[in-house]
């Protein structure tokens, strides 16, 4: 039997939570299920459950995502939480970003086939791109990384006063208690656990937001961004 033939059909609950898009979802699963499998991304024993632990689990995060934001999907991998999120939210502007050649062009392949025109797959780590991405309103990120490390990733692609929205399981609370310090030196100006998908997804999906104030990433990373934005200038002028 083929992997993609153990793809269960999709929950009912699907076609509410995807609408217009359901039809995209339902082939964005095939994918993982079949050329996902085949290249590494997701594991075969994911394929029974892709529906309800990948797809819908990363599709309710757009629960807390603010209106008409520039989003970065930090670590992307497969394009999970960042295409069930495109698929259902098409008022974001956001950028899948992954540093693994074959999971960048597995993306570009999928934004193409599925039409999302307003979603962008960028190759490179974050640390990397401070300074050459535009800073955004949001970033997500899921199973990417214990959320200290995570957020010295992530936070600094914030704006002043933007949020990362981290999905995280059962170790969510004990992440936040032993990142607390961490989070603050990277400008963090609070924290809460936030648990969504009531009537889609049983257990809820649990978000940990960080919410930055005026300098994300503390001051640590203030000289770098500095240092980053003139070198990006004297590129454009070349």
């Amino acid at each position: 039997m083929t992997e993609a033939a153990e793809l269960p059909p999709a929950p009912e609950v699907a076609r509410e939570v995807f609408g217009d898009r359901f039809d995209d979802a339902v082939r964005y699963a095939e994918l993982l299920a079949e050329a996902g499998v085949q290249r590494g991304l997701i594991g075969p024993r994911e394929v029974p459950r892709l529906w309800e632990r990948h797809m819908l689990n990363c599709a309710v995060l757009s629960e807390v995502v603010p209106e008409g934001v520039t989003v970065c999907d930090v670590g992307s991998g497969a394009g999970l939480p960042g295409i069930p999120l495109a698929l259902v939210r098409e008022d974001l502007k956001i950028t899948l970003l992954e540093p693994l050649l074959r999971r960048t062009n597995f993306l570009t392949e999928v934004v193409e086939l599925l039409g999302l025109d307003h979603v962008t797959v960028a190759r490179g780590r974050a640390e990397e791109v401070m300074g050459t991405m535009p800073p955004v309103h949001v970033v997500t990120a899921r199973a990417v990384a214990p959320l200290d490390r995570l957020a010295t990733w992530g936070i600094p692609l914030l704006r002043p006063y933007g949020e990362m929205l981290a999905l995280k399981g059962d170790t969510a609370e004990e992440e936040l208690k032993s990142a607390s310090t961490a989070l603050s030196k990277l400008g963090a100006v609070g924290t809460s656990i936030l648990h969504v998908g009531e009537g889609v997804v049983d257990p809820l999906s649990t978000v940990v937001r960080v919410e930055v104030g005026e300098s994300p990433g503390g001051v640590r990373f203030a000289a770098k961004r500095a240092k980053a934005a003139r070198t990006s200038r004297t590129r454009r002028r070349r």
